[in-house]
């Protein structure tokens, strides 16, 4: 798959994934009555980690009804912190983290979550994937968020060839048009979970099955 391809592709794999379920944080920051907060994002990015989207939504707000800012949040008690976000995992050591985070947020930031990637990168238990998730989700700034779906496939497409996430991150930002950044985190990690899928993708449903390389995909529906 080339740029002029993706730019066929694009519009209808929005389509096909409309139909599809959208990641909970991708709803939140899109509800109306709430403003798109880097705060919320940021937090929730932390929960979700080795955690399924459905404990993670019940999870953060959870914890945001109890804690809506980061002021409120850093006065909470660690153990008030891990009651809220239970059963998400490794939740002791979340709730550690956040913790702490609101202290470096409040004493480092004026209370505000960094806007940029560099910044970000510098808070305990921050990867390239939240931080990415932060600008584009938090502030709607320029970024690509690259997690297992968005790296396996644009691999599988033939798009990009690279061996790690982070690797298919800055191979996105060469050849990937700035106009598909904030979207493609949402798109494929839809796409990735609904039809896409590691073992035997579904590919019999597939509207885009044209555009695509197949790389790697020995067994398909």
């Amino acid at each position: 798959m080339n740029n002029r391809n993706i730019n066929k592709a694009w519009p209808v794999l929005k389509r096909q994934v409309k139909g599809l379920h959208i990641p909970w944080l991708e709803n939140m920051v899109n509800q109306n009555h709430l403003k798109r907060d880097p705060f919320r994002v940021l937090i929730s990015c932390i929960l979700s980690l080795r955690t399924q989207d459905k404990t993670t939504g019940e999870a953060s707000e959870r914890l945001f009804d109890l804690a809506p800012d980061v002021s409120t949040m850093s006065g909470l008690s660690v153990k008030k912190i891990e009651k809220a976000i239970y059963p998400v995992g490794f939740y002791r050591v979340k709730a550690e983290r956040i913790k702490e985070l609101c202290k470096v947020l409040i004493n480092e930031y004026g209370s505000q979550v960094p806007d940029n990637i560099d910044e970000l990168l510098k808070l305990k238990g921050v990867g390239r994937k939240t931080a990415n998730l932060v600008v584009t989700l938090g502030y709607e700034k320029p970024g690509i968020c690259v997690d297992t779906h968005v790296h396996r496939i644009t691999n599988r497409w033939g798009y990009v060839n690279t061996k790690t996430p982070d690797k298919t991150e800055f191979a996105l930002r060469k050849s990937l048009p700035k106009k598909y950044w904030l979207e493609i985190n949402g798109l494929l990690v839809a796409f990735g979970q609904g039809l896409c899928k590691p073992v035997s993708p579904l590919c019999s449903q597939c509207s885009i099955y044209a555009y695509c390389e197949r790389v790697g995909v020995q067994k398909h529906r």
